[in-house]
């Protein structure tokens, strides 16, 4: 299994990223504020306008380190990388089974059923632990929300295409979101969710959970290159210029059981409050620079949580899931796995 490599993550606006010797070093305003072993990396993010030297980026494109540059919302910019890990006929696989819509569709359907099912399991542990203090309403809500997604996973499992597969991805979508207002336990009206909205997201939650997002998609992106495979080229998400589509479709086993519990997590435990976002003249909502940080120690430290993969019958942190579904996506696009089994969080 992959050793848990660390990320750099670089919040302070006027930062100025080094290498000295076999380091990196982060400077703000001309004094280092830290350092760590090139080697002991797997990647740096950075928010806002942070630069580094061409030496810094020589040596990380060198040590595959990829740098990914991404706006204080979260939102991705730019990617500094090396040379493409994996080989050729791996990748020559993945075109083929993507351009085949018989090949993709189990694929696609044990990723709409994984993702289903861990909306569901959301749900059922916000009944399980809270039920009692829910209202009437919201206990409806939620068990009728739970019910609804139980039958959406059944029906991945009926013959179908990919359309009528991501039909059934945004019918979840919609069920999930719409009930997603009763797991918030805050009696802060600031935390209220009216829906998803991104680019830019409308309210707290949904700030919070976009940046979350962007985490997310930086680590899928890294475990699929990690293993050879095109995080351009997808099997949901349609190829589009700039959009790296099988990274979004690893996303989206995973968003419910990191970025979703994590963001309820923050916002029930009071970890982040009203005062922590920033409401822009434009309507839409930013973290400040001190809430970007605390979330990110959270992040980090959600990852290092252990589980049982339901498939590899293996304890692991949290943080090298994607790098095991992408292990097993490739073991099934070379012919060693028959059906490439989905993440279910139990």
């Amino acid at each position: 299994m992959r050793r848990m490599l660390n990320t750099i993550y670089v919040t302070s606006e006027d930062a100025w990223l080094r290498k000295d010797g076999a380091n990196l070093v982060v400077e703000v305003a001309g004094q280092e504020r830290g350092r760590a072993p090139l080697h002991m990396l797997e990647g740096v993010v950075s928010f806002g306008r942070p630069g580094a030297s061409p030496a810094l980026l020589a040596a990380c494109a060198e040590a595959g380190i990829t740098v990914s540059h991404l706006d204080p919302n979260g939102r991705f910019l730019a990617r500094v990388e090396g040379q493409r890990s994996g080989n050729v006929l791996l990748r020559r696989a993945q075109y083929r089974w993507a351009d085949d819509p018989a090949r993709r569709v189990p694929i696609v359907r044990g990723i709409v059923a994984a993702k289903t099912a861990n909306q569901r399991t959301v749900i059922r542990r916000a009944l399980r632990d809270h039920g009692d203090s829910l209202a009437g309403p919201a206990a409806a809500a939620l068990q009728e929300a739970e019910a609804r997604l139980t039958d959406i996973a059944r029906r991945t499992l009926v013959p179908g295409d990919v359309e009528v597969l991501r039909g059934l991805e945004g019918e979840a979508a919609f069920v999930y979101f719409q009930v997603f207002d009763h797991l918030i336990r805050s009696d802060d009206a600031a935390f209220t969710f009216g829906g998803r909205s991104r680019r830019p997201p409308l309210d707290r939650i949904n700030a919070l959970l976009s940046f979350l997002y962007a985490m997310l998609g930086h680590d899928c992106r890294s475990a699929l290159e990690a293993h050879g495979l095109d995080p351009q080229v997808g099997f949901l998400h349609t190829d589009r210029p700039g959009r790296a589509s099988l990274a979004l479709d690893l996303m989206e086993e995973l968003r419910p059981v990191l970025a979703d519990r994590l963001a309820l997590s923050l916002v029930n435990r009071r970890q982040v409050a009203a005062h922590d976002f920033i409401l822009e003249e434009a309507g839409g909502v930013r973290l400040t620079d001190e809430a970007r940080k605390r979330i990110l120690v959270a992040w980090q430290e959600r990852k290092r949580d252990d589980l049982r993969h339901p498939f590899l019958d293996e304890v692991m942190p949290l943080g090298l899931v994607a790098h095991a579904q992408a292990q097993l996506l490739a073991r099934h696009l070379r012919g060693d796995l028959d059906g490439y089994p989905g993440f279910i969080w139990k």
